[in-house]
């Protein structure tokens, strides 16, 4: 965790200076990124959400993404990790939307992602998308790596 409260820091520093928003729907992560960027104090200041988006129901609970909006599109990939950054932006009116969506293990997941899969994505005044292969099963090693890769891409695009 100390890694990630590391990039969390960094992340709080550039969010408050800017006075941008941030809001995280995360689903093989667990809440570890969000609890990463609530670590540092002042959070308030620039965090107003998040939500673990694990499965089926929680993605038209907390999201209020359709099956009809999945049509053609398969958790754990690209097309999904930027529908729920964006959709994530939108419903708690933030600048910047965070997401993750993989399969941590110890096996791969339904859709035929093997462990160490992850796809993460960002979302604002820049976007992108990075797939993340570990080839590791270590479910607790590969959730505090996909958290470590989101933090960075978000911190990576913060400094555009």
């Amino acid at each position: 965790m100390k890694e990630l409260v590391t990039i969390a820091e960094k992340i709080a520093t550039q969010l408050i200076a800017r006075k941008q928003t941030i809001s995280v729907a995360e689903s093989s992560t667990g809440g570890l990124i969000s609890a990463a960027l609530l670590s540092v104090p002042g959070a308030s200041a620039y965090f107003l959400g998040g939500a673990v988006v694990y499965t089926r129901d929680a993605r038209l609970l907390l999201m209020d993404i359709p099956d009809e909006a999945m049509k053609g599109i398969r958790s754990a990939s690209e097309p999904y990790a930027k529908l729920l950054a964006a959709q994530v932006r939108q419903r708690f009116a933030t600048d910047w939307g965070l997401s993750e969506t993989g399969a941590t293990g110890p096996t791969g997941n339904r859709y035929g992602d093997a462990a160490g899969h992850s796809c993460v994505a960002v979302a604002g005044p820049q976007n992108e998308v990075f797939t993340l292969e570990t080839g590791s099963a270590d479910r607790q090693a590969n959730m505090q790596q996909f958290a470590s890769t989101a933090l960075n891409l978000l911190l990576e695009n913060l400094s555009k």
